[in-house]
């Protein structure tokens, strides 16, 4: 169990630093008027395990917080997200 859960680790870090970087880098891209990272992929990065990062991105940087759709759609990630671990997380407490 000790190296599913160190590889289940590995991977989260992984992946919530390539959201950050991609929010980063869409940002900067965004202030040069260069080509834009499409939405969707950064939204799948959120959904592949990434919300941490992309959240902490968006609020540190500043970068898409007012875009609608897009801000419901990274924030109902989170919350299915969520609500799968809390599942997850009761259903091993109850035995």
């Amino acid at each position: 169990m000790p190296r599913v859960f160190a590889l289940a680790a590995a991977y989260l870090l992984t992946i919530n630093l390539a959201a950050f970087a991609a929010f980063a880098s869409d940002k900067r891209r965004a202030t040069l008027g260069a080509r834009r990272i499409p939405e969707r992929s950064l939204l799948l990065l959120a959904a592949l395990g990434g919300t941490c990062g992309a959240l902490a991105a968006q609020q540190l940087l500043r970068h898409k917080t007012r875009k609608e759709p897009f801000r419901t759609r990274l924030r109902l990630i989170a919350a299915v997200q969520a609500l799968a671990l809390a599942i997850r997380l009761w259903l091993h407490w109850r035995g």
